[in-house]
């Protein structure tokens, strides 16, 4: 089935993931591209979208997209820095805004009669982030909305389907944000709402079956969400020729090797579980450095997994659980063609001698959209609700160098923040949780006796996509139960402590 396409183009924009993600809740398909790599079928794409951009229309790093056949020939959507360019370029004016137009706005004028602003009212709250703003309208403007302080809020440019705005629908802030982009896509670009997770299991088990035939497929199982989702989607395609490897690195969470295992079995998963505890925590034998606690568990992932691949006969296909958000970040926006944010291609970081050839099912999907395609399977939505945990698991939660001792404090001082959590119905609340063990002693009271024991600190945040995140306010009651009860429980810890840092500044994990 051939889906109706959006193209978005980037500009550099912290919020172009964002935008894409608005766009597919609307049920429609949408990709991000580079500005300046727009795709050779771009008349496939049925609407066009520009991002903001951090960078200035006035300033020399303009950012030029070559627009010639998208330009009045498509609907087109230009957001924020894509709204300047337009007016800069095409007969109008930007300016250094007077005053600072950041946060919060609302629409004090909207032209009436118009498809681009049905169902939207006056008194609507934007979101606004930009230091430049439109003094004059490129020829042929016709203005749409206004704010108190923004005059050219949003116009369109007659005998076109050229919209552009100087806010940003695709953020929470801007309450009618959806309306917005769905009057610009059904209603002006009338592309088809197609693209559902029923749509994307069928479309993709049947491409499965075509691309890999008969033949074996190997993939390392985490526990997680995308691994476990990719999973299902091969399974469903290829049934036994699906040969997946879940390995204990002895970091897990309590019981957790068991208890997945378990899951995945249950699941009609071919799943061979592989305990390796022993070689990883003798690999990390004397490492505090945490960069050399990563790579010596990368190394050591990479040989248990090639041990155990080699097992299995004529394998040649490496299933990943990459997803889109992986995809993007491996090209960078305003760096021209060569500059990446960070390198994506084999994920699990497989040497070339493995020699297999990589398939990845989910690297379509943001991780909202791979728990919903879950869903439609029917998967367990315990597992589907799961929150993130890091690849080297407890290593960079213990703070320092390792032993199976702090692994086991670790384990059981984890084991009871979770379970409450779960007990106290917070844990859907919470986008990610843990408890980091410090490298510091400290005096305590035990009964009569002095203790001179380790200090814990429990970490909960709330995200959308772990690129920022708050911490959670959970309730003293809470806090006080779990402190009371790791104390009393664990032996080893006598203080708890609990990290209210926000990212940025701070990161998720301590290491």
């Amino acid at each position: 089935m051939q889906h109706n396409k959006v193209l978005i183009l980037d500009f550099g924009s912290q919020y172009t993931q964002l935008i894409a993600r608005r766009v597919r809740e609307l049920n429609i398909y949408c990709e991000i591209h580079p500005f300046n790599k727009i795709p050779s079928d771009s008349e496939s794409f049925k609407a066009v979208i520009l991002s903001g951009s951090p960078n200035s229309v006035r300033g020399e790093d303009v950012l030029h997209p070559d627009l010639e056949t998208i330009r009045g020939k498509k609907p087109m959507l230009a957001v924020c820095y894509g709204a300047q360019y337009l007016a800069h370029f095409s007969g109008g004016e930007v300016a250094e805004s007077n005053t600072r137009e950041y946060g919060r706005a609302n629409l004090a004028f909207i032209k009436s009669d118009e498809d681009f602003f049905e169902n939207i009212h006056e008194g609507s709250q934007v979101w606004m982030s930009h230091s430049d703003t439109i003094k004059q309208l490129p020829t042929n403007g016709v203005l749409l909305a206004s704010t108190s302080d923004v005059t050219n809020a949003a116009y369109r440019i007659e005998g076109e389907q050229t919209y552009a705005i100087q806010f940003h629908p695709e953020v929470y802030h801007t309450t009618d944000g959806h309306q917005l982009l769905q009057n610009f896509l059904v209603k002006i670009a009338a592309v088809e709402q197609d693209w559902t997770p029923n749509a994307f299991v069928e479309e993709t088990v049947q491409d499965l079956k075509e691309k890999l035939g008969d033949d074996k497929v190997v993939l390392g199982l985490s526990g997680g969400v995308d691994s476990s989702v990719a999973a299902m989607l091969l399974h469903k395609a290829i049934g036994k020729n699906l040969y997946c490897i879940f390995v204990n690195n002895g970091l897990l969470r309590k019981n957790e090797f068991k208890d997945v295992l378990h899951q995945y079995e249950g699941m009609g998963l071919n799943v061979k579980g592989v305990d390796a505890s022993a070689r990883f925590l003798n690999a990390l034998k004397g490492l505090s450095d945490p960069e050399q606690k990563r790579k010596a568990i990368g190394a050591e992932f990479i040989a248990v997994f090639d041990d155990e691949a080699h097992l299995i006969q004529d394998v040649k296909w490496l299933a990943q659980g990459t997803i889109y958000p992986d995809v993007i970040e491996s090209v960078s926006a305003t760096g021209g063609p060569s500059a990446t944010i960070k390198s994506h291609h084999n994920v699990g970081g497989l040497p070339d001698y493995m020699k297999l050839s990589v398939v990845e099912p989910l690297r379509a999907l943001f991780k909202d959209e791979v728990r919903r395609v879950g869903a439609s399977m029917n998967m367990d939505s315990q597992l589907l609700g799961r929150h993130p945990f890091p690849g080297p698991g407890l290593a960079i939660r213990i703070l320092g160098d390792l032993t199976e001792e702090k692994v086991r404090i670790l384990q059981e001082v984890d084991a009871i923040f979770i379970n409450n959590l779960r007990s106290w119905n917070l844990y859907d609340k919470v986008w990610q949780a843990g408890a980091m063990l410090l490298p510091v002693n400290s005096v305590g009271v035990m009964g009569d006796e002095r203790t001179y024991e380790k200090c814990v600190a429990l970490r909960a945040v709330e995200s959308t996509d772990g690129m920022t995140a708050d911490w959670v306010n959970l309730p003293y009651e809470f806090l006080q139960k779990t402190s009371n009860e790791i104390i009393n429980k664990v032996k080893g810890v006598n203080r708890v402590v609990y990290d209210i840092s926000s990212k940025p500044p701070a990161t998720i994990e301590w290491e």
